[in-house]
């Protein structure tokens, strides 16, 4: 009879788990030993930096992924990036050593008390079987949990003598068990929201992170570009699930009640699909929507459904929902779906100052770059003037911090680079974001990965320079982080870096970057500037 731990890895293999992401610690070692050649272990130096690899490795290939933890303080090492993972979400696996069983109760060293209390409210799921014998069923359902619609993060505590104990026959069909399909909506639901699309003056299309797959791109697209539709992306957009220089795509809705009220204003009916209503960050309030608009949300989120303060809900899945609505909606004459709109202007460069404006940095990126380069981004301050620049004509092309929560940047794109081997990534990353997890650049050192980390400096941090305007705050410390070498950092970790101050210089060191066979980090002095 197999042990726990091998009737697990046999388990893990059999959900499709390819990749484990993890800092191991004593309690976790049971678990490890005699881990298949099949399920790659990637080491990372720190739980939040394990965890964000996981977070931008699922991203990108929609596969569950474990997350192996340290206990109580691992676990809490990793909760920053966690909040991330959960907004997204990813469908991880984290699976936190336990002390032996029979000592929990003494709070030994290491000893997690009250475990699956830790991660709440960011888990899907958290549990601590009760018994060894039922520890490869509770890894079966943390998976199936992960991975159902609407997906997330789930959460193991496991007793590290349990690992070895005997199987039950029993557990030989846990592999047999499927996860349950996403419902989609009823035809009749589908006709009478094509009716009122076709029967409205103005309609506008908006989408979420969840619609960002090659499925949601091709139904997004179909829909509206059949009845010339204006097409928004929700607010604190994590994803961009639609082509950004497209003719009828009007950008990403302000993340205010006001702001997206004002912007909504012109339509009579609004269509969302696979986002909240809505992730508002700037407090400015005002009414949700103006008299005489109506909003549909599609998600197969529940509790985004339950929580939704106007609209009219459906569940189901989205991109099902938009491709089956736009087989029946009436085509309407449609000029602007073979327009593609122009890029903004770059301010004139000053070398003299040596440092460049955040547009013109990311122009040489847009100019540079492979179409098929997936960007993932943490440089607030500079967000708008990304926008200005970017052409994005890919699905999943652009990962963004979907909670907010620093530290994303660095490990995300290396997961995600690990995730799509034969796919461009780089990192675009602000100086104050990357002081939070810099030991990825290790793992991706270490594992000679081919990509690009671009570091924007301007000194500190610019978000809350902007927020702090805002605010009217004028006397806030703490804004400023100068002093950081981080081409220094970087040769600390293993990787070729250097430092550019122009655009010639930029282009000539993004040019090389692309063409190596590691990874390469650009330190770019930048200007200040706002979101």
């Amino acid at each position: 009879m197999k042990t726990v731990r091998e009737i697990t890895h046999d388990l893990l293999l059999a959900r499709g788990v390819r990749t484990i992401f993890g800092n191991p610690g004593s309690n976790e070692l049971p678990f490890l030993t005699g881990l298949p050649d099949r399920l790659d272990y990637v080491l990372a130096l720190h739980e939040g930096a394990a965890l964000g690899m996981a977070d931008g490795y699922a991203q990108v290939t929609d596969e569950p992924v474990v997350v192996n933890l340290h206990a109580a303080s691992g676990t809490g090492n990793a909760m920053g990036a966690l909040t991330n993972a959960a907004q997204s979400g990813s469908p991880l696996v984290l699976i936190a050593g336990q002390q032996v069983r029979g000592t929990i109760g003494l709070d030994v060293m290491l000893a997690n008390l009250d475990s699956t209390q830790l991660t709440r409210p960011l888990t899907r799921w958290s549990y601590e079987p009760a018994c060894a014998e039922d520890v490869p069923r509770a890894v079966s359902e943390a998976v199936l949990r992960a991975v159902t619609a609407p997906g997330g993060p789930t959460y193991l505590s496991v007793p590290y003598d349990d690992w070895d104990r005997e199987a039950t026959a029993d557990d030989s069909r846990l592999p047999q068990r499927v996860a349950p399909g996403t419902p989609r909506l009823a035809e009749e639901t589908v006709a009478a929201i094509a009716a009122r699309i076709d029967a409205a003056e103005r309609f506008a299309l908006v989408l979420g992170a969840r619609t960002d797959t090659t499925e949601g791109w091709a139904a997004s697209r179909a829909l509206a570009e059949a009845v010339d539709a204006d097409v928004w992306v929700a607010p604190s957009a994590s994803r961009m699930p639609f082509p950004n220089r497209h003719g009828q795509f009007r950008g990403v809705l302000p993340a205010a009640i006001s702001g997206v009220s004002e912007a909504l204003a012109p339509y009579d009916l609004v269509l969302v699909a696979g986002a909240p209503l809505f992730r508002y960050h700037q407090y400015a309030p005002g009414r949700y929507l103006s008299d005489g608009v109506d909003l549909v949300h599609l998600t197969d989120n529940p509790d985004e459904a339950a929580r939704a303060p106007f609209g009219e809900s459906q569940l189901g899945d989205p991109v099902a929902a938009l491709a089956a609505i736009a087989h029946r909606v009436r085509p309407r004459p449609n000029e602007r779906r073979e327009q593609w709109q122009p890029v903004g202007e770059v301010p004139a460069e000053t070398p003299e100052t040596r440092k460049l404006s955040p547009e013109a940095a990311f122009a040489v990126l847009r100019d540079t770059a492979p179409a098929d380069t997936c960007w993932v981004v943490e440089s607030t301050s500079t967000n708008s003037a990304f926008w200005s620049q970017m052409d994005l004509r890919q699905p999943r092309s652009y990962l963004w911090p979907s909670a907010g929560g620093l530290g994303f940047g660095l490990p995300a794109a290396v997961g995600a680079k690990l995730g799509q081997p034969d796919r461009p990534v780089v990192a675009v990353v602000g100086d104050g974001s990357v002081n939070y997890t810099p030991s990825a650049l290790w793992t991706a050192a270490q594992r000679r990965l081919p990509m690009v980390f671009v570091v924007l400096n301007n000194g500190g941090y610019g978000a809350l320079r902007w927020f702090a305007d805002v605010l009217g705050i004028d006397d806030a410390p703490g804004l400023d982080v100068p002093g950081i070498d981080f081409v220094a950092l970087a040769r600390g970790y293993g990787l070729t870096a250097s430092a550019v101050g122009t655009v010639g210089d930029f282009e000539a060191a993004f040019r090389t970057a692309l063409a190596a066979d590691g990874p390469i980090l650009i330190e770019v002095a930048t200007a200040p500037s706002t979101p």
